[in-house]
C-alpha cells in the first residue's frame, strides 16, 4: 500500500455518470477506497464526505470514492444517497491495485489516501478508518497540508 511520499499513480476510471475519470493529484486531493456501495458503513462514509463537502471544495480539495462496484451500481448509490463527488468504478481492481489497496473477490479495504503535488502525503490505515467522522479527519489534515488551522 502506499504511504506517505510515495508518487500518486496515475489513474483514469469511469465515474457514476459513465464519464472517464482522471484525477488531477498536482492539486491538494482525497481519494478513499470502499468495499461495497449500499452497505452499512459505506454509505455512512459516502455521507460523512458528503457532508463534508462544501468545505473541501471550498478548500479546493477534490474528493474521489473508489470501489469495485460498477458504473450503473455507483449511479444508483450517488442518486439514493445524494452523492456530488465521483464515484469511480473498479470492477477489475486497477484503480486500487495502482495504490496498493488490497482487493478481496469483489471489494477493496477501506483505506484513504491524501495526496497533494503529485505525491501521498498521508495514508489512512484500514483497521483505524471508522467511517463516521473520517471525512472530519481528512478535512482537518487537508487544512493542516494548507497551512491553515482551525
Amino acid at each position: 500500500m502506499l504511504e506517505s511520499g510515495d508518487p500518486a499513480p496515475d489513474v483514469t476510471a469511469r465515474n457514476q455518470d459513465d464519464e472517464s475519470v482522471t484525477p488531477d493529484f498536482t492539486e491538494l486531493t482525497v481519494v478513499y477506497f470502499y468495499p461495497k456501495d449500499f452497505t452499512g458503513g459505506c454509505t455512512i462514509e459516502a455521507a460523512d464526505f458528503q457532508a463534508a463537502l462544501p468545505e473541501f471544495r471550498g478548500l479546493g480539495v477534490a474528493v474521489y470514492g473508489v470501489s469495485m462496484d460498477d458504473v450503473d451500481t455507483h449511479a444508483d448509490f450517488a442518486e439514493e444517497e445524494g452523492v456530488q463527488f465521483d464515484l469511480l468504478a473498479d470492477p477489475d481492481g486497477t484503480v486500487a491495485s495502482a495504490f496498493g489497496v488490497p482487493t478481496d473477490g469483489d471489494h477493496t479495504d477501506r483505506v484513504t489516501f491524501l495526496i497533494d503535488d503529485g505525491d501521498v502525503v498521508a495514508t489512512y490505515d484500514p483497521a483505524l478508518a471508522d467511517p463516521d467522522g473520517h471525512a472530519r479527519d481528512v478535512l482537518a489534515d487537508a487544512r493542516h497540508e494548507l497551512g491553515i488551522e482551525e
